[in-house]
């Protein structure tokens, strides 16, 4: 047990240190990069270090398998010039023993990173959004989904408009009964809307069964309603700006996700995306622990051997593979041509099993 707490440590230690390094380069990568986004806008330098900082928890969530990998890669590597894995064999202690510490510690980081790192990282994306909106454009344009139906928000030369919609197609390019409220800045409502549809083209709505009526103070708004078969106000939103809003998965916590994906099923989109990410998300913990063990695969050997440099190049190198095999099956389950579960779940437990019989062939020849 001492052993398994002695392992666990220093896996623990190499797992913070690399960590914070990688930290430190994407925060000053990030930042270049949010600087030169921002060059023509009237941001200052406080502003972009907080999107920095708002970029920072999605990056370190994203790069997680490769902090697993270099910090069992770190591990293995110190025990072997110190010979302290020798010891341990000549002790009696088999290879997958010495294991367990490293892969529960990567098991009890994967929970965490679903428990607590996912809402904040969810949070934190949300907030760079509506900033780069604000730092970007003075009209701003929103989108959440609730069991009162779809809502949007426009900004136009004419002011704010909050649209509501009980449902939509499935490419969220035509919405059903649609209720359309204009604001300006000054006077506040002017002008409601109702119409059975509402189809978003280039730069506009094209409104069916439309009926308007002005909001003016002293006005009858019902004596003054006008009734059109077709009418045309324009739009900044687009139907890539509502599918990338809809689409932003890593926007909802996952404590979040299942009724966000009833109130989308309930408003006729297609869930199918945010099912897969659910399920992967899940998933993680065990995704976490076949890097763990496939970096130990190639790394639990004695520096005399030599090719060690080969050696940490190969589980780089294969772990970045079964991260592409992971993302192109979660691909092939949005798109409907694998099932979800399979999707999720058969990357990470053939990536267990893969790296198992790497390990027991090391081991046992």
């Amino acid at each position: 047990m001492i052993l398994h707490f002695y392992f666990a440590r220093r896996f623990f230690m190499s797992f913070l240190v690399i960590t914070g390094v990688l930290a430190a380069l994407v925060m000053l990568v990030d930042g270049v990069d949010q600087a030169r986004r921002f060059a023509d806008d009237d941001v200052g330098w406080d502003q972009v270090l907080g999107m920095t900082l708002l970029h920072m928890p999605q990056t370190i969530n994203m790069i997680l398998p490769l902090i697993m990998i270099l910090a069992t890669v770190a591990l293995f590597i110190g025990l072997a010039r110190s010979s302290e894995l020798v010891v341990t064999r000549a002790a009696g202690r088999s290879a997958l023993r010495a294991l367990v510490a490293p892969a529960v510690v990567a098991l009890i980081i994967g929970t965490l990173a679903v428990a607590m790192l996912n809402p904040i990282v969810a949070a934190t994306s949300e907030r760079a959004e509506q900033l780069t909106q604000e730092y970007r454009s003075n009209g701003r344009a929103a989108l959440s989904v609730s069991d009162e139906g779809l809502w949007l928000r426009q900004g136009t030369e004419e002011g704010q408009s909050v649209i509501r919609a009980w449902r939509t197609n499935a490419d969220a390019s035509v919405l059903y009964n649609v209720t359309i409220i204009s604001y300006d800045a000054e006077k506040g409502p002017i002008r409601r809307i109702e119409a059975e549809s509402a189809q978003l083209s280039s730069g506009d709505w094209e409104l069916t069964g439309a009926k308007i009526w002005p909001l003016a103070a002293g006005v009858n708004a019902e004596g003054a309603a006008e009734v059109h078969e077709t009418l045309t106000i324009p739009s900044s939103l687009t139907v890539e700006r509502i599918r990338e809003s809809i689409g932003r998965v890593a926007a909802v916590s996952i404590y979040e996700l299942p009724e966000f994906i009833r109130q989308l099923e309930q408003a006729g989109f297609s869930t199918r995306q945010h099912e897969v990410w659910l399920q992967a998300e899940l998933a993680r913990p065990f995704f976490l622990v076949a890097m763990v063990l496939v970096a130990s695969a190639f790394t639990m050997r004695h520096t005399r051997f030599g090719g060690t440099g080969v050696a940490v190049l190969a589980s780089i190198l294969l772990g970045f593979g079964l991260y592409f095999i992971r993302s192109f099956a979660q691909i092939l389950g949005e798109n409907g041509q694998i099932p979800v579960i399979l999707a999720a779940w058969a990357p990470p437990v053939a990536a267990i099993f893969l790296a198992l019989g790497l390990l027991l062939h090391a081991e046992d020849g």
